[in-house]
Formats: structure tokens, C-alpha cells, sequence
């Protein structure tokens, strides 16, 4: 998503950097690069303005601080005002109630649907809550189905009365049906329309008053840039939504929206969205942000990510595993199948400080374990579990198996004996343990 901003800035800020101190001059230039920077990422000039305006003033204050060089301390600044920029700290959800009433409001087109499936798999896998979604779009063609749909795939009831064309009765009916259930959390899929109009604003803001919703999430296409931040302030004027929903952070975007919706409705972003997955849902986190803009990475996301998949008692038997050079092909799979899980590949990579800047023009495909997969695959569960089977004959069928060429299998069978070996080393030191805490 920041790709060209991350690129910009980088180049605005090496401009300081190896300038002895930091002086009106140094800071102006890197300040109107900063700028230009940030409105051709789509954000609005005056908010480039005032975001500028605030790093001159604490660069210029901080000359101080001569043991910090300029080019860290810019950096600094520039994280710390994206952060406050984006909203500081990460906003509370509200998800308890007797059900908790969550309204998902938006354009048509934004991805209201698909994120209200999102976010009740969230809320179920994540929150350990029993979501149910309503379908109260009762205008779009296959709006209803599509939620069913979503709503099948992550086990999910979905109320829904097709022959009924009153949002507000849907909602209410919707919400008894929840009590009946024990269902703790309603979430609302309203209608949208290609563009504002009365009639959808009155009818969400009826279903608001009819409901009394502890959360009203409004979604935006983060792929629209400064018209999202215009429609923002239009819906916000009417709903007084509690926080903002970014979708399509995996779209050619400038990251605009991301920069300048807080500012403009001074209502906090909740949760960001990628792709149609339905668990490529996250938390908002400024800093995260900030951080991945100006190329730091995001370690502690990827952390979480990992954990999430992370298996306490699964990882104990590997590392005793690990420990007797008893690591195979099977034990191997499932690490792969655990890194699958948690996203896209080239997004976690870029989590990793340093690594997104070189692999930014570098296809990963999510296939990238694909070939590795086959040739496992093409193994008999004897040889996945004594790599020391493999002879020649053995490779030679396995090879066929997979539609790889022998030397591709020799290649991955002498990695595969590398990185046991560098496995049982890594074991070997305190910080090698395994023992990683949930």
C-alpha cells in the first residue's frame, strides 16, 4: 500500500542525514520533500501542511540533542507525528452487550459485506464470542446470498428476511432472534449506494435509532484515495459513526485515506482489511503504521500472526524433535502449512525490518511453496518420516511425482539436510529454545 510514500520519504530524510546538526536550512528542504511527498499519496495539502509545519517546529526545537545525529532524530519526529497523524494509540472495540449491536455502514462497493463476515470471524476466533450477521441490504441483488455465503464458510448464522423491505424491522427481529439463540454480538450488513443520497442516509440513521449499536463502523475503499475522506465526513455528519474501516489495503493505493481520515473526522481507524480472505482482517495500530510507511517493518505484528498459529504443545514435541536430529519431511509440512496461515508471503517479509524494501520488486507468489509441497507429497509416509530412505530409485519416482527434474529434488533434499543441521545448532543455544510463550 505505502510503497512510493515509503520510497519518497526514505529519499527526504536522506537528505539529513550525515549533516552535523540539524538548522533551518538542512530542515526546510527535507520538510518540502516530506510534503510533496504526502500529497501526491493522495493527502489532502492542508493536512501535509500542518503535519510538516509540526515536524519543522520539534526538529528546530530538539537541536539540543547532540548526541542523537540528525538523521535519527528526524526519523523519530516524522514516526512520532505519524503516529499522532493516524490517531496514537490503538482505539477500544466494543463488543459486549446483551448482543453487542455493531452497524457496518458504507458505499456500495466499499466491501461491507465481505467485511462483516471478516469481522464476525474475528470476533469468534479471536474474541472467542458467538457472532450472528444480518442481512439488512435489502436492496443490492444477491446481497442476502452473498452473506450467506461468507457466513457458511466461517460457521456463522445469518438472519435474513428476504421478502421484507424495512431495514429497521430486519434489525430489530435480527436482534430477538440473537437473545433467543445466545448469540452475544449482531452485526448489521446495511445497504449502500454508488454515491450518497438521502434515502440510504435516513434509512441507516433509522436503523441506528432503532437498534441503539454499541459500534457504527463505517467502511471505506482505501483504493479511493481523497473522495473516501469526503465521503467519511459526509456519513460521519449524519451517523456519528465511532470508527473507520480500511479495506483494500491491498490494492494499488496511495495510502491517502490511511493518512487523512482521522485528521478530517477526528474518529478513530479500528480495523484494516486485504484481499477476500476471511481472515485477512487486523487491528489499526498507528505506530505499526508508522513504522512499516517509514520501512522500520513490523516484528510485532508478525509475532502476533505467528502465535496465533503457534501450537505450545506441537512445538514442545518438535523441539525434542530437533534436539535427537529426528526433524522429517512431515514435521516439515506442517511448519509450512502454520506460515501459510498467517497471510500473504511478500506482506510478511515486509514485516521484517529491512527485507521490504528489497523485495518490493520481487514477485512472491502465495504459490511459493507449492513445488516443496509436491515433492513431500510424492513421498511415501515412510520416507516422510526417515528422510534417510532417499535413494536414487526413491528420488527418481519422487521427482516424477511432483513434475520436478532430479536435480530440483536433489536441491531440496540437501537444504532440507542443511537446515536440520542449522536447526540442531540454533538448539543448541539459550536463545535457540523453543519455548515460546502464548
Amino acid at each position: 500500500m505505502f510503497e512510493n510514500l515509503t520510497d519518497r520519504l526514505e529519499s527526504a530524510l536522506k537528505q539529513i542525514k550525515g549533516e552535523g546538526r540539524i538548522t533551518e536550512l538542512n530542515i526546510a528542504a527535507t520538510v518540502k520533500d516530506i510534503r510533496r511527498a504526502l500529497v501526491d499519496a493522495d493527502v489532502n495539502y492542508k493536512i501535509a501542511k500542518d503535519f510538516t509545519d509540526r515536524v519543522k517546529d520539534k526538529a528546530l526545537g530538539e537541536k539540543v540533542l547532540t548526541a542523537v545525529s540528525p538523521g535519527q532524530l528526524m526519523v523519530k519526529i516524522v514516526k512520532d507525528e505519524l503516529v499522532e497523524l493516524m490517531g496514537g494509540a490503538e482505539s477500544e472495540f466494543n463488543a459486549k452487550g446483551n448482543p453487542a449491536v455493531i452497524l457496518i455502514a458504507g458505499l456500495q462497493g466499499s466491501g461491507k459485506t465481505t467485511f462483516s463476515a471478516k469481522l464476525a470471524n474475528f470476533l469468534k476466533s479471536r474474541g472467542r464470542l458467538s457472532p450472528m450477521l444480518v442481512a439488512a441490504d435489502i436492496y443490492r441483488p444477491a446481497a442476502i446470498d452473498q452473506l450467506k455465503v461468507l457466513g457458511s464458510q466461517i460457521e456463522v448464522d445469518v438472519y435474513s428476511e428476504p421478502e421484507n423491505k424495512d431495514a429497521v424491522s430486519i434489525a430489530n427481529n435480527a436482534i430477538k432472534e440473537a437473545r433467543s439463540k445466545n448469540k452475544n454480538v449482531v452485526i448489521i450488513d446495511t445497504a449502500g449506494r454508488l454515491a450518497i443520497d438521502e434515502a440510504m442516509m435516513t434509512e441507516v440513521a433509522n436503523v441506528k435509532a432503532a437498534v441503539n449499536p454499541q459500534e457504527i463502523l463505517f467502511v471505506v475503499d482505501s483504493m479511493t484515495g481523497q473522495d473516501a475522506v469526503n465521503t467519511a465526513k459526509a456519513f460521519n455528519d449524519r451517523l456519528n459513526f465511532t470508527g473507520v474501516v480500511l479495506t483494500k489495503l491491498d490494492g494499488d493505493t496511495r495510502g491517502g485515506a490511511a493518512l487523512s481520515i482521522k485528521y478530517t473526522v477526528q474518529k478513530p481507524i479500528k480495523f484494516v482489511s486485504s484481499g477476500e480472505k476471511l481472515d485477512t482482517l487486523d487491528v489499526f495500530y498507528p505506530e505499526r503504521m508508522a513504522q512499516r510507511i517509514l520501512g522500520m517493518g513490523d516484528i510485532t505484528t508478525l509475532v502476533e500472526k505467528a502465535q496465533q498459529q503457534f501450537d505450545e504443545e506441537q512445538a514442545r514435541k518438535l523441539e525434542k524433535k530437533i534436539r535427537k536430529n529426528q526433524f522429517n519431511f512431515e514435521d516439515f509440512k506442517q511448519q509450512l502449512e502454520q506460515i501459510k496461515k498467517m497471510g500473504n508471503i511478500k506482506d510478511l517479509l515486509g514485516m521484517i525490518p529491512g527485507v521490504g524494501k528489497a523485495i518490493k520488486d520481487i514477485d512472491i507468489s502465495d504459490d511459493a511453496f507449492k513445488g516443496i509441497e509436491a515433492m513431500i507429497n510424492s513421498m511415501t509416509r515412510a520416507e516422510r518420516e526417515d528422510p534417510d530412505l532417499i535413494n536414487m530409485s526413491r528420488k527418481q519416482r519422487i521427482a516424477k511425482g511432483s513434475g520436478k527434474d532430479l536435480n530440483e529434488v536433489n536441491a531440496f533434499l540437501k537444504q532440507f539436510e542443511q537446515m536440520k543441521q542449522m536447526m540442531k545448532m540454533m538448539n543448541k543455544m539459550p536463545m535457540g529454545r523453543m519455548g515460546m510463550k502464548k
